[in-house]
C-alpha cells in the first residue's frame, strides 16, 4: 500500500503563514547580501558525509522530488513475527508527512508498504547486527531481506528500500543506513542496483517516525551531529536543534545550513558576509519556508559562523527556547566529530524542567554574540513573530 500525502497539508499551510510568506514576496522579508551566497559556502573535506555544500550526488541521493521507497518486512527462524507488518509501518510511515513540511515541500518519500513477512534465512542472532558492524556484515543482511523480498517486489521500480524486521527480533537492535560504495559488487536485484536502505532495528520503537528522517538524510549526505565519543554528554554539540542530533530534541527541524546544502533553501536566502564589513538582516524563522533563513560569516576555508532565527511552531512546537541560533559550522570535520556546533548564549543556566543543556542557547533581543579572534560579532536588534532582525559583522 502506498502512503499519500495528505491532501489537506497545503490548506493547513496556508492557515499558519500569510499569504506573502508563502508567495515569499513580503519585502520587510528581503534581504541583499553583501557577498555572493557561494562565497559562504564551504567545501568538505572528509571524503564522506559532511557539511560541505559539494555533495557528491553519484554516491549521495539527491533530496528532491518524490523519492520512491519500498518498505518490506522480515522475521528470522529464531524470532519468527507475530504482529502485523501494518503494526510496526504504523511506526515509521508518519515520517514521510515530517520530512515533506521539513524540506518546505521540496522531498516526498513515496513509501510502497509491501506487507507480508519474509523470512531471512539465517537466525537473526548470526547478522553481527550491534554497532560496530562493519560495511560487509550490513550489505550481506541488506542483500538477504531483498533476495527474500524478490518474489513479490520489483526493486527496479524504487530508489531505496527500509526493511523493517519484527519487534522479535530483539538482537536487531538499532537502525543504521546503507549506502553503496562505489566500485564494489554490491546489491543487485530486478536488474537494478540498491543503493540506498536503511535498516530498522528495535529503536524505531523509542524515536518513532523522526527515525525515518534521520536515517534517511544519511543518504542525503547528512552527517551524525551527536557525538560518537560520547564522554558526558553524546548531545552536546548541538543538543536538540537538528535530528541528525537528538532525534527526539525540543527542536529537530534540520538547520538552515542543512536545508542550504541539500537544496530546499536557495541562494537567495542567504546572505554571505565573507568580506569585512557590516549587514543588518531581517531573518524568517527556519520552520516557515520563504524569507532570508540565514546569514553566513564565513571564518577560514572550511570554518564558518551562522546565525538564524528559531520559533516554537511546526515541526519545533516543543522548542524550550526560541530566539538568534547561532552555530559553527567545520566542513572539514567528520560525522560524529561536531561538524557543527552550536554557541550557547547562557552556558551556566540550569535548563527548566523538561529541558536540557543548550535547548536554552538563542540570543534574544539585545544581546550578542562575539568571537574576537575570529573577527565576528552577531547582535540581535529585535525579534517579531516570525524571526530576527540581527546585525552580523566582520572585521
Amino acid at each position: 500500500m502506498a502512503s499519500t500525502r495528505s491532501a489537506l497539508l497545503p490548506l493547513l499551510l496556508a492557515a499558519l503563514l500569510p499569504l506573502s510568506f508563502l508567495l515569499g514576496t513580503s519585502p520587510a522579508r528581503a534581504a541583499t547580501a553583501a557577498d555572493s551566497a557561494s562565497a559562504c559556502a564551504l567545501s568538505g573535506t572528509t571524503g564522506w558525509s559532511d557539511e560541505g555544500h559539494d555533495t557528491d550526488y553519484s554516491v549521495f541521493k539527491r533530496p528532491v522530488g518524490t523519492i520512491k521507497v519500498a518498505m518490506i518486512f522480515v522475521d528470522f527462524p529464531d524470532a519468527p513475527a507475530t504482529e502485523s507488518p501494518a503494526d510496526d509501518a504504523t511506526q515509521l510511515t508518519p515520517g514521510a508527512d515530517w520530512l515533506w513540511n521539513a524540506s518546505y515541500g521540496k522531498a516526498w518519500l513515496d513509501i510502497t508498504q509491501h506487507r507480508r513477512w519474509v523470512r531471512m534465512p539465517h537466525n537473526s542472532t548470526d547478522y553481527g547486527y550491534q554497532r560496530g558492524m562493519t560495511h560487509e556484515q550490513h550489505e550481506a543482511y541488506v542483500k538477504d531481506a531483498v533476495t527474500a523480498a524478490d518474489p513479490d517486489v520489483d526493486f527496479s521500480q524504487y530508489d531505496m528500500v527500509y526493511v523493517v524486521p519484527t519487534k522479535n527480533a530483539s538482537a536487531i537492535s538499532y537502525t543504521p543506513t546503507y549506502i553503496y560504495e562505489p566500485g564494489t559488487e554490491g546489491v543487485v536485484v530486478d536488474g537494478t542496483r540498491i543503493k540506498w536502505a536503511v535498516t530498522f532495528g528495535q529503536d524505531m520503537w523509542h524515536w518513532g517516525k523522526k527515525l525515518v528522517d534521520h536515517e534517511t538524510a544519511h543518504t542525503f549526505g547528512l552527517p551524525d551531529l551527536y557525538a560518537f565519543d560520547a564522554g558526558d554528554d553524546a548531545h552536546r554539540f548541538v543538543g536538540g536543534w537538528d535530528v541528525m542530533g537528538l532525534i527526539g530534541g525540543a527542536g529537530p527541524q534540520y538547520f538552515a545550513w542543512q536545508s542550504w546544502k541539500l537544496g530546499w533553501t536557495d541562494d537567495r536566502q542567504v546572505v554571505c558576509r565573507a568580506s569585512a564589513g557590516s549587514d543588518t538582516v531581517q531573518l524568517t524563522a527556519v520552520e516557515y519556508g520563504s524569507g532570508t533563513k540565514m546569514a553566513v560569516i564565513p571564518t577560514g576555508p572550511t570554518t564558518a559562523y551562522v546565525v538564524e532565527s528559531r520559533r516554537a511552531v511546526q515541526a519545533d512546537t516543543d522548542l524550550c527556547s526560541t530566539g538568534a541560533l547561532v552555530y559553527k559550522v567545520d566542513s572539514s570535520a567528520k560525522t560524529g566529530e561536531g561538524p557543527i556546533r552550536v554557541m550557547d548564549a547562557r552556558p551556566g543556566a540550569t535548563p527548566a524542567s523538561g529541558c536540557r543543556a543548550l535547548d536554552d542557547a538563542p540570543y534574544r533581543a539585545g544581546e550578542s554574540f562575539t568571537d574576537s579572534a575570529a573577527g565576528v560579532r552577531v547582535d540581535v536588534l529585535s525579534a517579531d513573530g516570525y524571526g530576527e532582525t540581527v546585525r552580523i559583522t566582520r572585521s
